[in-house]
């Protein structure tokens, strides 16, 4: 099968003969997108790479509770958002951090062998990683996946105004940091 057909793969998630070989191509097809929507929020790829192994093993020890009212795509991205937040209040906290921290972070990211970026992703980087969790979410989701208001409502079970309120308040706090690097 080389194309992926989200209703095929459903009814053959919900079939045990079928299940495991189509949870297999649910991971192929999801992994690369879900790891860079984790890893824009740890920075780190092993870090990444184990909350993407959680969100995988969750997914499929919740396989019998999907019950196809949300799209796969909307249901593993939440999976992961909350795997990743879970994560992240583990190792932070504090719902944001300094300065120095994030200076920290963009000189270990540009160090990562797997961020090819330049100087300004890192700086882009950098000024992200200052922001409280929800808005650097709301942020990624929005700059980088593009993702609709409508679309991110859902995965985040949050009004489409909060989410817009939180867009604006990150999109000013990120260039309010550029502004200081002048």
């Amino acid at each position: 099968m080389s194309t992926f057909n989200e209703q095929d793969i459903i009814s053959r998630l919900h079939q045990p003969a079928q299940r495991e070989q189509a949870f297999t191509l649910l991971v192929n097809h999801y992994k690369e997108q879900l790891y860079w929507q984790i890893r824009r929020m740890v920075l780190s790829h092993d870090d990444a790479d184990d909350i993407l192994q959680n969100t995988f093993i969750k997914a499929w020890t919740g396989l019998d509770s999907f019950r196809g009212e949300a799209r796969l795509s909307t249901w593993l991205f939440r999976i992961a958002s909350n795997e990743t937040l879970n994560f992240l209040s583990r190792q932070h906290p504090a719902t944001s951090i300094d300065s120095d921290e994030a200076t920290s972070i963009a000189a270990r990211l540009q160090s990562d062998p797997y961020f090819d970026g330049n100087e300004t992703e890192a700086q882009l980087q950098q000024a992200i990683a200052t922001l409280p969790e929800k808005q650097r979410q709301v942020f990624n989701l929005k700059y980088f996946d593009e993702m609709k208001y409508e679309d991110m409502s859902q995965l985040l079970d949050t009004s489409v105004g909060a989410l817009k309120a939180s867009y604006h308040h990150a999109v000013k706090k990120v260039s309010d940091f550029f502004h200081h690097l002048d």
